[in-house]
């Protein structure tokens, strides 16, 4: 666990540290398999024993810590993200953070959300999975062995463990190849990894024999696993496949030196292993784990900025003091069957009551949030509906008559990080590895609506909530064409998998078709243009983009196609996230505004007004953003994006009426 700890604390100096949690599977794997083989299960009552004494080691700890972290997030976390935090929380109550993550993992707009406090139960989850999941297939392994001859039982055994492993480890190489956002947090990319663990542990004795009276091989075996751990976590990235195969690397080192068993002698690592020191960290490891991730992510909101060299030092020993007190207050107590005591179904009690605590704790959290937002919405329409105000892009619509961040914050940060389009939460986006090509339709559905499509990535979906004003007010029937992060050329675009650059490319020459065969009377077409093209710059994808999005227009164009081109908005690149400053902020709004210097270049943008074709034509609204030397977060008190790049609903349905002015023109002209 150290080296996980001085990987988050300290990625620059350990690149690879992450490869902690591999070797973290390994050793759990391989105790918990001993343990296993000594005493077999073989009843329902035999498991039941089993889970009980995990549930007295490992639960009473992990609920003392999720609960000083919950109620942490509600003293120092922004509102922002009490939603999120609470949720996680209870998920890792439950022991489902893996997958909470997995699935947040492939959505492209939760790559801003910042790390909860307890991200890291991810890897506790999949071992606790772990732990129901293995003596359930040991008891299976064990009543087939009893099929066979006595002297072949352990082999039995080991065959059907190995089978599970080698299944697992398949998955992980393929999903990781298809899905490596996703691939990092689930539970069947990484059981091969406690597996070997568990292989390690049956063939203990059988090795042991072997190296009885060769203490040397015993050193060279320990010496290379340790130094196979230790290339990992000095030469891994966060770029490398993984868990992959590129896991078996600290994954083997591991089970090398656990099965090397290394004695006494000069050149032995035994003395350093059983220095005190390493000992006390290894008697104290499961709290440091539990309290260290807490440490780095909720102590730069009770300081007021990010930790710096000494704050980590004091974060890293205070971590190591909660350890300790949380293993001779807590973990000590609860081992054994005191104080929980007989029968049994204590245990299971205390486990369930823990977990109903978190998960009714969080819906309280996430449901006195839905109420203030109703409560928002109520404003919000009204401010809409009202011409003479001066509500979001308004403001700057209007300068002499409004301020730039409006008189009061009408959409709170909390409503705002909400306040996203309506196809995320329809699943109208093509996400993950863009396998799965879908269109959904918005507005109205009279035979004489005006047919219109909107197509492009991200930043052509945060126009839809204007485009959806437009439809209730002059009969529009909305055809989405959206997709996360690929914009609409036809060329190949770079992505970490071979499965996403070749799906995108098959989905924009897909929608290029669609779009210039179906009978649209306006295609509304934006996109953000940041992925690279093979063999090229971004500068050079940039120029190289605009040639294509140039051949797409005029092959709507000529299809008899109005293309309505809306510019890129400008970027808070200069923030993590927009509302999460405004909560930090609330009295002074102008400390989230930034330069000039987050508007985007846009090579589509640029392509459209080159063209000069009476059926295309550009609308540039990021004067409703910036004005002057400034590019506002707030805007006529609307918190403009819902996290740093992508509209608020609400700020684009404030754009209702440029939209309009420009589209009606087009159809017109």
């Amino acid at each position: 666990m150290l080296v996980v700890v001085v990987y988050h604390f300290f990625p620059g100096f350990l690149r690879g540290g992450f490869v902690g949690v591999d070797i973290f599977f390994v050793i759990s794997g391989f105790l918990i398999t001993s343990h296993l083989l000594s005493r077999p299960p073989r009843s329902a009552r035999d498991l039941a024993e089993f889970w009980g004494r995990r549930i007295r080691r490992l639960l009473p700890a992990t609920f003392v810590v999720l609960a000083v972290t919950a109620v942490g997030v509600i003293i120092w976390a922004p509102q922002t993200v009490w939603t999120n935090w609470e949720t996680q929380i209870a998920a890792s109550a439950l022991y489902i953070e893996n997958w909470f993550l997995a699935g947040q993992a492939v959505n492209y707009l939760a790559a801003d959300n910042a790390a909860s406090p307890v991200q890291h139960f991810w890897s506790l989850s999949v071992e606790e999975q772990f732990y129901i999941m293995w003596p359930i297939v040991l008891m299976l392994a064990v009543l087939l062995a009893s099929l066979a001859r006595p002297a072949l039982r352990r082999r039995v055994v080991t065959g059907v463990l190995g089978l599970v492993v080698a299944a697992s480890f398949v998955v992980s190489v393929w999903v990781t190849a298809t899905n490596p956002a996703g691939a990092y947090f689930l539970t069947w990319t990484r059981i091969w990894e406690l597996g070997i663990g568990g292989l390690a542990a049956c063939g203990f004795g059988w090795i042991q024999r072997r190296l009885e009276g060769r203490d040397g091989w015993r050193v060279v075996l320990a010496y290379l696993g340790l130094a196979m751990i230790a290339w990992s976590a000095l030469t891994f990235t966060g770029s490398m496949p993984f868990p992959s195969y590129t896991a078996a690397l600290p994954v083997v080192g591991t089970a090398l030196v656990l099965v090397a068993a290394v004695r006494g002698g000069i050149l032995s690592p035994r003395p350093v292993m059983s220095w005190q020191p390493v000992q006390f960290v290894g008697d104290v490891s499961y709290g440091l784990y539990l309290w260290h991730w807490p440490l780095v992510v909720l102590l730069p909101y009770v300081i007021g900025h990010a930790l710096h060299r000494s704050d980590k030092i004091v974060a890293i020993m205070a971590a190591v003091v909660l350890a300790w007190l949380s293993k001779v207050l807590v973990e000590d107590v609860f081992r054994g069957r005191k104080p929980l005591g007989m029968p049994l179904r204590r245990s299971f009690i205390f486990a369930a009551t823990g977990m109903i605590v978190f998960v009714v704790a969080a819906a309280g959290v996430v449901g006195w949030q839905a109420y203030r937002t109703a409560s928002e919405k109520t404003a919000i329409s009204h401010a809409l509906n009202d011409p003479s105000s001066c509500f979001g892009a308004r403001a700057l619509a209007h300068p002499s008559s409004c301020t730039p961040h409006g008189d009061k914050l009408v959409t709170s940060p909390t409503f705002t990080a909400a306040d996203q389009p309506a196809p995320y939460k329809d699943d109208c986006w093509i996400l993950g590895d863009f396998a799965e090509q879908k269109t959904c339709h918005y507005g109205s559905s009279a035979p004489d609506a005006v047919q219109v499509a909107l197509v492009g990535n991200s930043h052509a979906g945060h126009w839809l909530p204007a485009l959806q004003q437009i439809a209730e007010q002059k009969n529009w029937s909305i055809t989405t064409y959206l997709i996360s992060e690929c914009y609409t050329v036809d060329a190949v675009v770079n992505y970490e998998s071979p499965a996403r650059t070749s799906n995108c490319l098959a989905w924009n020459k897909k929608v290029i078709e669609s779009v210039a065969d179906k009978k649209y009377d306006l295609v509304v077409f934006s996109n953000r243009t940041f992925a690279r093209m093979p063999g090229k710059t971004l500068a050079q994808t940039q120029v190289a983009a605009e040639r294509e999005y140039e051949s797409v227009l005029q092959k709507w164009s000529a299809a008899g196609r109005h293309v309505l081109v809306l510019h890129d908005t400008p970027y808070a690149t200069d923030l993590p996230d927009v509302p999460d400053c405004v909560a930090k902020h609330i009295s002074d709004l102008s400390a989230c505004d930034g330069t000039t210097a987050r508007k985007q270049g846009d090579p589509l943008a640029t392509a459209a007004q080159q063209l000069n074709d009476p059926r295309v034509k550009m609308l540039d609204l990021t004067d409703r953003i910036c004005s002057g030397d400034t590019c506002y977060s707030v805007v006529g008190g609307v918190i403009v994006y819902f996290d740093r790049g992508h509209l608020s609903a609400t700020f684009a349905r404030s754009l209702t009426p440029d939209i309009r002015a420009a589209a009606d023109k087009l159809l017109q002209g």
